[in-house]
């Protein structure tokens, strides 16, 4: 069950789960604030926890608010897009082919077929970007299941409104934002660590962050950057 909490113009979505701590959070885009707490945590519990976390709320609410925001894609000829970190001039080519995704050096070439519409090229783009991701991932995971020793038995992407990634630590799986392709691969790797790291603590706790200290000590700065950079443009309600 989910209840709300308000405080002056901020809502807060609390919901219980079978955790130890509360967890609070101001989620991308738009500084949506949740409060996870223990089953047995009363209403009125939470709202003072939340009243004490105020100023917290509204610094991250204003960094959100802050950020850069990617203007709306069009895919069309000489527009910027990004690829792990790098920004590449588009190129829109219309051939009777199959459509695919080229880069060189300096530009990223779309070939779709004649009258193809907007939508049609984002979802061109979009699978291109789970091809190289499905590239980049597996060995990123090989690489740290036995530092961690842990085993990922199935991983995903898909678009996501307001995570970098997630995990089911029970079945062994991850989820990976696709929008990860455009930001460097240290931060690719920040994130699946992040997610991998939840198969031995399923919730943000002391041990949780002691398992990321330990093994992926820069995990503050990579975090710090991978908000720093644009949010993607998109509507998301």
């Amino acid at each position: 069950m989910t209840e709300t909490i308000q405080l002056g113009e901020i809502f807060i979505e609390v919901t219980r789960k079978a955790i130890k701590n509360v967890h609070l959070s101001v989620r991308p885009p738009d500084g949506h604030v949740t409060l996870a707490a223990p089953l047995a945590t009363r209403l009125e519990v939470a709202r003072a926890y939340a009243i004490a976390k105020l100023g917290w709320i509204r610094d991250q609410q204003k960094q959100l608010a802050c950020q850069a925001r990617e203007t709306p894609r069009q895919f069309i000829t000489r527009e910027s897009h990004y690829l792990w970190g790098r920004r590449y001039l588009l190129d829109v080519e219309h051939r009777e082919a199959k459509p695919c995704v080229t880069l060189d050096h300096k530009r990223m070439t779309l070939t779709v077929r004649p009258g193809s519409s907007d939508t049609k090229r984002a979802e061109v783009m979009h699978q291109w970007h789970k091809e190289l991701l499905h590239e980049a991932v597996p060995p990123l995971i090989r690489k740290w299941e036995p530092k961690l020793g842990v085993q990922v038995h199935d991983y995903f992407l898909q678009r996501m409104k307001t995570k970098w990634g997630s995990c089911n630590h029970r079945a062994g799986h991850i989820r990976l934002n696709t929008e990860l392709v455009k930001k460097p691969k240290h931060l690719l790797e920040y994130v699946i660590v992040h997610e991998m790291a939840h198969l031995l603590e399923p919730t943000h706790s002391d041990r949780f962050l002691a398992i990321l200290d330990k093994h992926y000590p820069t995990w503050r700065e990579a975090r710090a950057e991978l908000n720093e950079l644009p949010l993607t443009a998109e509507n998301w309600r």
